[in-house]
């Protein structure tokens, strides 16, 4: 009935095919897509957590 797999685009008996480049375009704009929305996500729900930072610094490399 539905023809099986791959049936889908069926024109006339010939299968429609997406030319190489537009469905590479594609998968970048929806891999760049799902980065922009992560990285959305991460910049409006996390809250960045301040904290006080010291680091040891050599007593040679004050004395130059």
């Amino acid at each position: 009935m539905f023809g099986g797999a791959g049936s889908v685009g069926h024109k006339g008996g010939r299968r429609l095919r997406v030319p190489s480049l537009i469905r590479f375009l594609i998968v970048i704009g929806v891999l760049g897509g799902l980065i922009w929305a992560g990285m959305f996500a991460l910049v409006t729900f996390v809250e960045p957590e301040q904290r006080e930072m010291s680091a040891p610094i050599p007593a040679n490399r004050l004395n130059r």
